[in-house]
């Protein structure tokens, strides 16, 4: 009996040492390939020696990285190559973990795990670098080219008459969104390498119908030419011949606005010493001593526009510090002003 056991427990001892050797054999012949299911940013590399699998990543991942990155934005372009990228990885790490992915585990359960024909599923992501202060330098030289400050508008009054600059949006790149689609797809070699530069727009403090708002109707007194022209929406509507104040009663020069309007007014004289006895007085409409006719607007300190009678004095400095007008071009005026429209004296 002792002599049968012995038999048995040799021969099972014999069978264990042939399978174990026969196992150690299977999982050593596999040592040097990369199981099934293992990916590289994508690429299989399942079944494949470390050399085989990093000639494949080179090809598949490497050589797509060489393409340059292009931003484009209304027929203007922008590049970043490789080289100036200073795009690299190292592949010998990555092979070597896709290695150990495929050795973890005891000789047994990689034995069981092969002889079941199990995929490991592991996709491991290449570790590309790059230069940062690179991308950052392509985002700056883009928005550079691109952006755009806003423009107010303005308006400048001269004795040439009224001249507007119209309000311009700016422009700025989206810099902060630019850069991470850089950085997406400058380690990605699936992903689009060419792509537009967006921007957004950018309002002016001031518009053009900011402008339109406060210069919709403007008057504009040129003393030297005797002339006062009417601007509607920022443009020429109409010009009249005046006069203004003579020598030492000159009509004010300055900004001012419409103060104030009447039809066929009464006048109150002021109390000036060229009024004489007339100062401080209230002249009825319907005096023949009133010298305002048909309208008033009144501008500042007394003084404003109105009709004359005297059409002789159009044309010169005849005035006590009034505009005067022709009647007809007075009543015309009047109708196409409003209290508070500005008035430039010059």
């Amino acid at each position: 009996m002792r002599s049968k056991s012995f038999i048995f427990i040799a021969g099972f001892l014999l069978v264990a040492v042939v399978l174990g050797g026969a196992l150690y054999a299977y999982d050593d012949a596999r040592a040097n390939k990369i199981s099934p299911g293992v990916s590289v940013g994508g690429v299989p590399i399942g079944g494949l020696t470390p050399a085989e699998a990093k000639a494949k990543l080179q090809r598949e991942i490497m050589a797509p990285l060489q393409r340059p990155i292009v931003v484009h934005r209304h027929g203007h372009t922008w590049k970043l190559s490789a080289q100036r990228a200073h795009i690299r990885a190292n592949l010998n790490a990555t092979v070597d973990e896709a290695l150990a992915r495929s050795r973890q585990g005891d000789i047994f359960s990689r034995a069981w795990r092969s002889i079941r024909n199990e995929r490991l599923d592991a996709n491991l992501e290449p570790n590309v670098e790059y230069s940062g202060r690179a991308v950052a330098h392509l985002v700056k030289k883009v928005s550079t080219a691109v952006d755009r400050d806003p423009r107010d508008a303005t308006v400048t009054l001269n004795g040439a008459g009224l001249r507007d600059t119209p309000s311009e949006d700016g422009v700025q790149v989206k810099a902060l969104k630019l850069r991470r689609e850089i950085k997406a797809a400058i380690t990605s070699p699936t992903a689009p390498r060419s792509f537009a530069a967006h921007a957004r727009s950018l309002s002016p403090t001031v518009s053009t119908e900011d402008v339109l708002k406060k210069y919709g109707t403007v008057i504009i007194v040129n003393r030297s030419a005797f002339q006062l022209s009417l601007y509607k929406n920022l443009k020429l509507a109409q010009t009249y011949p005046i006069a203004v104040g003579m020598v030492g009663l000159e009509t004010p020069a300055g900004q001012y606005a419409i103060a104030n309007k009447a039809v066929n007014p009464a006048w109150h004289v002021p109390n000036s010493a060229w009024a004489g006895d007339l100062a401080g007085k209230v002249i009825p409409p319907d005096d023949p001593g009133n010298p305002i006719k048909a309208r008033w607007m009144g501008i500042y300190a007394g003084a404003g526009i109105h009709g004359t009678t005297e059409d002789g004095s159009i044309g010169s400095a005849a005035s006590h510090g009034c505009i005067r007008m022709h009647i007809p071009d007075v009543i015309d005026l009047y109708d196409r002003v409003q209290v508070g429209d500005p008035i430039y004296i010059l």
